[in-house]
């Protein structure tokens, strides 16, 4: 009798245990989460034609080919790979049509809220394409972590634009990891837009940019020592001004201003001087985006801030793209999906790309 009622006591002890206990996972499971054999998803980009293109590089304050040969690039922001993608339009072709302008160098502004939506690994398949699609046409890429706001406090001018200094720390990270030794991407824009906004997105001196700027270009380089990092101006990357004082600590960078024409009044010249043009007679300066929108039935050869602009940026040797191949987005270059027709910002740019301008 004690036998039997130490059996059920024990009977009982078991079951109870095991209905507590965790539930047995199958491992083998679809979908099963096998955490302890994560690995970084910046895995190296796999193409043997990685390099295909000239490495471009920094001297003194020019671009240069591996022959010693200055490159003044002239080029054009495309929209986000995800939009495009999600809209039917994310192929060679689309490539193509860029390249009839004679486009040589093609920006790519990559969204924080894509890069999280579409999850990093998803997302880097599209650049994959858009990498061997530039390589097959002879055009370069500056790879754009489109975000426009105050990245010392994380605060954004739209949802967009949300990110945190760890996410673009960790986006550095796995694309320099991804893409070293790919000839085709020559530079990394490491911040699209930054601003405080009138102190509507706090406060961030440039000292303190300036750090965030070097961590940022440490990070590439303990992985990438070849792709040329791009450091935007205060201002929405239009002022450049504090290099008088302290420029970034880093050797073989380029500069980034965005000189839309709203920016200053005329006389333009002058104040192009001051706030950005003394910073090429230096270091090498690219003016990443501006746009401008032409009248209907004006003659595009005499827009008068476009050809001022690119007349003092040629002037300056600043390489130069213009915003952005989209029918939606503004100062929109295309007019539709449909036809591809250019609007006459479009072919403005197509113009100055191909140096007719003085025609």
């Amino acid at each position: 009798m004690k036998e039997a009622l130490r059996l059920a006591i024990v009977v009982c002890i078991m079951l109870f245990w095991l209905q507590s206990a965790p539930a047995q996972q199958d491992t083998q499971t679809p979908g099963y989460h096998q955490w302890w054999r994560d690995r970084p998803f910046g895995r190296p980009f796999n193409s043997r034609d990685a390099k295909k293109l000239p490495l471009i590089s920094v001297k003194g304050n020019k671009f240069v080919d591996p022959n010693g040969a200055t490159i003044l690039f002239r080029g054009l922001s495309i929209s986000d790979p995800d939009k495009v993608e999600h809209q039917g339009h994310w192929n060679k072709a689309h490539f193509e049509h860029v390249k009839e302008l004679g486009t040589m160098v093609v920006r790519i502004p990559v969204h924080p809220v894509a890069w999280r939506e579409r999850t990093p690994p998803e997302y880097l398949k599209l650049l994959d394409q858009a990498v061997q699609w530039c390589t097959d046409l002879g055009m370069y890429i500056i790879i754009d972590w489109h975000s426009i706001g105050n990245l010392k406090m994380e605060l954004f001018q739209d949802p967009m634009y949300d990110t945190t200094q760890k996410e673009t720390f960790q986006f550095w990270r796995t694309i320099a990891q991804h893409f070293r030794g790919c000839n085709t991407i020559a530079f990394y824009e490491l911040f699209n837009e930054p601003t405080i906004y009138s102190g509507q997105l706090g406060t961030m001196s440039w000292s303190e940019w300036r750090k965030l700027n070097e961590d940022m270009i440490a990070l590439i380089r303990a992985f990438d020592t070849e792709t040329i990092p791009l450091v935007a101006g205060l201002d929405w990357a239009y002022d450049l001004t504090p290099l008088l004082i302290e420029p970034i600590q880093a050797e073989g960078i380029a500069y980034v201003t965005h000189p839309y024409a709203h920016k200053r009044s005329k006389p333009w010249e002058p104040k192009w001087d001051e706030n950005f043009g003394f910073a090429a007679g230096r270091w090498p300066v690219v003016a990443t985006e501006f746009g401008l929108f032409v009248r209907r039935g004006e003659d595009v050869k005499n827009n008068e801030y476009g050809k001022a602009i690119i007349t003092y940026l040629e002037g300056k040797g600043i390489s130069w793209l213009g915003w952005v191949y989209d029918p939606e987005w503004g100062p929109n270059l295309l007019q539709s999906w449909d036809t591809y027709e250019l609007t006459g910002g479009g072919e403005f740019f197509k113009v100055a790309m191909q140096g007719k301008l003085g025609d």
